[in-house]
């Protein structure tokens, strides 16, 4: 396999991991304030993400990248570097490491629900990784037309790896509300957590017993209901979470993993 489409594929590993760790963060009891605590986050982290080790990126020549927007005979064409970089936060040559392991992954230009599926079940096989898959698919494919485009891609992975606090707890809060109503119920976080228990496996260390996806659920409506009316808004979700510096470590600990 080339070296850009591991690195497209490395970043779909890491935005399904990135709301792992997330989700567990928010679900974690107390608020880590001093070193250790900042290393046990660092140390969980690297266990999430075996692959994010520094290597040097592959050598791409700007020509061959902008050729391929030209000449690629695909069913979707991407708008130019200069644009996305525009509409970004990623350079030009990230931005073309990108498009090139995504064209490769999916040379028509787009994606659908069931090649998303089918590239998430590659790597965790331990468990069944087709739930969450839908759900993330849903939160990237903001145009609601059964497909992810190259530009749907990036922008969700920009604000995932790249915006601030806000936006990517305004990203979070959405891929958790799963009927878009505005608010998260504890069936939708029931569903979410059952979801990433499936895809991480059984045997996933540290082990979780079956019911361990409720009793989260309940540690995140305890923390995150304000008001106990039983849904948590998105004023709730981004306050708790903004007040909660073990989430805060979590999420900064992903500035860098491009």
């Amino acid at each position: 396999m080339s070296q850009c489409r591991k690195r497209c594929k490395r970043q779909l590993t890491k935005v399904a991991r990135y709301f792992y760790h997330f989700l567990m963060g928010t679900l974690t009891q107390g608020n880590p304030s001093n070193s250790q605590s900042k290393k046990t986050i660092k140390q969980r982290f690297l266990k999430l993400l075996p692959c994010c080790k520094p290597e040097a990126a592959p050598s791409i020549s700007q020509n061959s990248v902008e050729d391929d927007f030209e000449l690629s005979t695909v069913c979707h064409r991407p708008e130019s570097m200069d644009k996305l970089q525009e509409q970004t936060k990623f350079t030009k040559k990230e931005l073309q490491v990108l498009y090139r392991g995504f064209k490769n992954e999916c040379p028509c230009g787009v994606v659908n629900e069931e090649n998303f599926k089918t590239i998430y079940s590659q790597f965790f096989p331990q468990g069944d990784s087709s739930m969450y898959a839908h759900f993330l698919f849903e939160a990237f494919d903001t145009n609601k037309n059964g497909s992810i485009s190259f530009e749907d891609f990036v922008f969700g992975l920009s604000i995932i790896l790249r915006g601030t606090i806000n936006d990517r707890l305004n990203w979070a809060f959405n891929l958790y509300d799963l009927n878009k109503d505005g608010c998260i119920t504890k069936e939708e976080m029931l569903d979410i957590m059952r979801s990433i228990y499936d895809m991480m496996g059984k045997y996933t260390y540290p082990s979780m017993q079956d019911d361990v996806p409720r009793e989260h659920v309940e540690s995140f409506f305890q923390k995150m209901d304000r008001n106990k009316d039983g849904v948590v808004t998105i004023e709730e979700f981004i306050e708790s979470c903004k007040k909660d510096e073990s989430i805060m470590q979590s999420m900064q600990l992903f500035d860098n993993v491009i």
